[in-house]
């Protein structure tokens, strides 16, 4: 009876473990080490680069008149914003994503060595603050090249993912990024887990962007606000997120702008949101390019329609 009920129990068990491989990796293909939820940060490196009539949070001044406090506004991201969000990236030893314009990159090329030589992703944002969907492709793609180029001398890592201005694209961009060897983009807003885009009949990986947890748009105009509600806010998403991560493949995207996030308040703000993510198990930072390295290995990967354009 002893040996019946043993070879019973064996029985009951192991009927209950799964059976194949992809069982058994089912759990473990969602994200590296088994996480739960992934959180990417994306830090802009853009200030200085900007047009000299752009007057930032200030009225625009009128023609024919030398603006001379837009500038500062813009510097502040320079001098104080990228050093402290760094420094808080070293404090909770995260790696983040850095979208970087390569004018901002030539007016500050120790700063952006800099942020490279401590862990994190140089990514592709243009050469300078104009709108892609306004180029010619001969124009698009000579930015591209000319801001790669520049991003590759100064931190001697060549970009292979891209931030449109403001997210939009020409209906060139993807089939232009493809063809220099670019592996993803993030300017999608339709999904909380990558996904692939067919370009050119081959699969683009999208590592979603984020508008909602967008520190320049929750930080200005009509949806303002304060850096306590902020940091409510990422926490709510969070408890979602982490939640459905026990079935599903999720991302949370996180926006960090030079002049705008490093302030001494609200990298407070994001200091305090990682301590409380740091709470719960199974949660993995990761620059965006290791997590479309790993989507390039996947199997159960969404898949969008191909682009189409009706001009």
């Amino acid at each position: 009876m002893k040996i019946l009920s043993l070879f019973t129990c064996l029985t009951v068990l192991l009927g209950s473990l799964p059976t194949s491989a992809e069982q058994l990796s089912e759990k473990s293909e969602f994200w590296p080490d088994n996480a739960q939820l992934v959180i990417s940060i994306s830090m802009q490196f853009e200030a200085t680069a900007q047009d000299a009539t752009d007057a930032g949070p200030f009225p625009q001044i009128e023609v024919g008149y030398h603006d001379t406090i837009s500038p500062t506004w813009f510097q502040y991201g320079m001098n104080e914003g990228i050093p402290r969000l760094l420094d808080l990236w070293d404090k909770h030893n995260i790696k983040v994503t850095s979208h970087m314009v390569g004018r901002a990159v030539e007016l500050n090329p120790m700063l952006a060595k800099e942020v490279v030589t401590r862990g994190h992703e140089a990514s592709g944002h243009g050469q300078a603050w104009t709108p892609q969907y306004s180029m010619t492709a001969e124009q698009e793609r000579a930015s591209y090249i000319k801001s790669a180029n520049i991003i590759e001398k100064i931190t001697g890592t060549r970009p292979v993912g891209f931030n449109a201005f403001w997210m939009r694209h020409s209906k060139n961009t993807l089939s232009i990024l493809q063809n220099l060897g670019f592996i993803y983009h993030i300017d999608d807003l339709s999904r909380d887990e990558p996904s692939y885009t067919p370009v050119n009949g081959k699969p683009f990986v999208v590592v979603p962007y984020t508008f909602r947890n967008n520190d320049i748009v929750r930080y200005s105009g009509s949806t303002a606000m304060t850096s306590k509600a902020y940091l409510q806010e990422l926490k709510d998403e969070f408890d979602v997120l982490y939640s459905e991560g026990k079935t599903r493949r999720r991302i949370m995207s996180i926006s960090a702008h030079d002049r705008v996030a490093g302030t001494p308040a609200r990298v407070k703000a994001l200091d305090d949101f990682i301590l409380y993510v740091k709470q719960h198990q199974g949660v993995k930072f990761m620059r965006k390019d290791n997590i479309a390295k790993w989507i390039m290995q996947q199997t159960q990967v969404p898949t969008n329609p191909a682009r189409k354009f009706n001009d």
